[in-house]
């Protein structure tokens, strides 16, 4: 990759900004579900599946996000996806009606999800090794703020203006993200590079990544640890309302929690490259999911839900999380140098389903108290557990490296 192209100094800020776009679309309006609920004539537990509506098309334009960028380049893809991002936010704007809103909602899945994967593909485009888990790291320290960020500016805009004003905020941050695409982001996957967009190399291609036994097994565990820590956020209008009988003004608490634990797990991802290998990295990333998990459990045993004790384990589990992340993505990125966009898609997709699992089914289940949110994380921790000591085992019998 051409050295202009690796040292542009905005290309970490848009990388970071296109990763932020997930998250604000799902966090933002989180504090106005009961407003929303009230004026659609539904439930809250109902319009939780509004994140359901946007997260299952998410995942499944993940499969075609990675291949369109390694056929047609990065950019234009990028640019298309933030462009359509903008247009169905304003349709959830516009809603009159629940049936409207998850049509909107399910659109804004379609093409959000360009952004969050194909911007993982740039980064081990243009950078190698070290430099790329330090610029992943960088990126996640960047995107650790937007899930405590997006809560409070949707509950201040819920407060003085109502929940459209959320919608209409996403799609002026699509706007001016696409416009800080168009003029600065460098297309990073050369002609030279490019697989040919058609059926039959397109499905052996998805074979060849879909059925890898290794990818499969990287996947699950970074999706299956970050489901832990992602109950929370989507748990949390019945965590700040309901167990911990706070305002719209409150959601702050359990995100600036995840939000600290997230920069001080990249911080620590970006210091430990090139001196941790990303195995034990990884290592060391669930010995504090595991901390958090425990020590969250062990609370509800003994306490009720007050602050600020019931964030605390927020903080461990989201650094173990944000450690082992770049590690994880480098590794499975690294078994497919001539598909890395679309084993970014893959990955993607992996995590959005288990994420709409989450958001349909273990949230609704769990979210009956705080000591069931508990035992959630947990059992979400071991499941990932399972899986990356099933990986761990596959490369140490074929001689692997990670070390």
């Amino acid at each position: 990759m051409p050295a202009e192209i690796r040292h542009r100094p905005l290309l970490p800020f848009l990388i970071a900004g296109l990763a932020t776009l997930g998250p604000f679309a799902i966090d933002t309006y989180l504090p106005s579900f009961p407003a929303m609920a009230l004026e659609m004539g539904t439930t809250e537990v109902l319009m939780q599946q509004s994140l359901t509506a946007y997260l299952i098309p998410f995942a499944v334009m993940m499969l075609f996000h990675g291949a369109l960028s390694d056929a047609f380049g990065r950019r234009p893809v990028i640019l298309i996806g933030v462009g359509g991002f903008m247009l169905a936010s304003i349709g959830c704007a516009l809603a009159t009606s629940m049936t409207m809103l998850l049509i909107c909602r399910a659109m804004q899945g379609l093409v959000a999800g360009a952004s969050t994967s194909i911007s993982r593909a740039v980064v081990r485009d243009a950078y190698q090794g070290v430099e790329a888990q330090r610029l992943l790291s960088r990126v996640m320290l960047m995107f650790s703020m937007a899930p405590a960020i997006a809560p409070v500016i949707g509950g201040w805009l819920q407060t003085s203006f109502g929940w459209r004003a959320n919608f209409w905020f996403l799609a002026l941050f699509g706007a001016v993200l696409f416009a800080a695409c168009y003029c600065y982001l460098p297309e990073t996957h050369p002609q030279s590079a490019r697989q040919r967009f058609a059926p039959a190399p397109l499905l052996a291609a998805y074979r060849l990544v879909a059925f890898n036994p290794r990818f499969l097994l990287l996947a699950g565990t970074s999706s299956l640890g970050f489901a832990g820590f992602f109950l929370y956020v989507l748990s949390a209008p019945a965590f700040i309302y309901r167990h911990l009988g706070l305002t719209a003004h409150d959601f702050a608490w359990l995100f600036l929690a995840g939000v600290i634990g997230m920069m001080l797990g990249a911080y620590l991802s970006g210091r430990l490259a090139g001196t941790l290998s990303p195995r034990r990295t990884v290592w060391l990333a669930f010995v504090l999911m595991f901390a958090g998990a425990a020590y969250n459990n062990l609370f509800y045993l003994w306490f009720s839900p007050q602050l600020p004790w019931s964030v605390v384990h927020q903080v461990i589990v989201a650094t173990g999380m944000s450690l082992a992340m770049p590690s994880l993505t480098l590794m499975l990125l690294d078994l497919f140098p001539h598909n890395r966009g679309m084993a970014a898609s893959l990955q993607s997709c992996v995590q959005s389903m288990v994420a709409a699992f989450v958001a349909a089914i273990a949230s609704p289940l769990f979210a009956a108290s705080a000591a069931a949110l508990a035992f959630g994380g947990l059992l979400f921790a071991l499941a990932a557990m399972v899986l990356w000591l099933t990986y761990v085992r596959m490369v140490f019998q074929r001689g692997g490296t990670h070390e």
